[in-house]
């Protein structure tokens, strides 16, 4: 009980360990909520202890083991003081919005047919390879508009969302991504260094593996250093039976052309 407390309620269980090893039984076990209080008050007694007990005799002949007893009691504390709930944080939305008009911006991509503003500093916050083309040596950092090739617009844009606010945009509303877009998210995150976003992607791709797509998520994962897609395409692959349906499949094809140090692998796994 602290000092700013004087009174405070607690759940108590407390039963003896019998002879035999097993806790007493429901004439011995005792479970009570008690409140303890102190009163301040000379004439009032505090409310401290246990007032339940049991008859020496009965300890003696129930539950003393080579000359002891033992004793099991369990205290949990309630905490009535009101709890000051701290909201979560906002600050990827609030980060998010500034996507949403081109007030300060101050870099510009031109991807497609489209040009997309952004922040400087957040890019180069959140990843390596965007620190270094807007602020060190290379070319980019004098430019204020930037060229970017092999990705899309869309892909863009969703990678740039992720990079404010450090989840797929739209995800809170239960958004559906295509494999596709999946697969071109995860080279971006593999080509930015953007690790988490290469790890949602992962996520999201496995989670519709079938013995249709495996191989071609498999040779996703190989192509773009994801480990964890990688190990767990493989771990699918040494079903035996997966591996004998997967083989017939225009992916594996693929796979076996792409990458065929993985197809030995794979077919050691399943002689294991």
């Amino acid at each position: 009980m602290s000092k700013t407390t004087r009174r405070i309620r607690a759940v108590i269980e407390a039963f003896v360990i019998g002879s035999n090893g097993n806790p007493s039984t429901p004439d011995i076990l005792q479970r009570t909520f008690q409140t303890f209080e102190i009163n301040g008050d000379k004439g009032r007694h505090d409310s401290w202890g246990w007032n339940r007990f049991a008859k020496g005799t009965i300890l003696e002949k129930k539950f003393l083991a080579e000359r002891h007893v033992t004793f099991v009691c369990a205290i949990i504390l309630i905490d009535d003081k009101p709890a000051i709930l701290v909201p979560p944080s906002d600050i990827g939305a609030h980060l998010g919005r500034l996507l949403d008009h081109t007030d300060g911006t101050d870099v510009s991509f031109i991807v497609g047919d489209e040009t997309v503003h952004a922040h400087w500093a957040v890019l180069a916050a959140r990843s390596p390879v965007f620190r270094a083309q807007l602020f060190g040596s290379m070319s980019e950092a004098t430019m204020s508009s930037i060229r970017l090739h092999d990705i899309t617009p869309a892909t863009f844009k969703v990678m740039l969302g992720f990079i404010y606010m450090d989840e797929l945009p739209g995800e809170d509303e239960s958004d559906d991504y295509s494999t596709e877009m999946l697969q071109n998210l995860l080279a971006a995150a593999d080509l930015y260094a953007l690790d988490r976003l290469k790890v949602i992607c992962a996520q999201k791709l496995w989670n519709t593996v079938s013995v249709d797509t495996v191989a071609t998520m498999l040779a996703c994962a190989e192509t773009y250093n994801c480990q964890e897609l990688k190990n767990n395409c493989i771990d699918f692959f040494a079903v035996e039976a997966n591996l004998k349906e997967a083989m017939f499949t225009d992916g594996y094809a693929l796979l076996l052309l792409k990458f065929p140090s993985i197809t030995a692998e794979l077919k050691r796994r399943v002689r294991a």
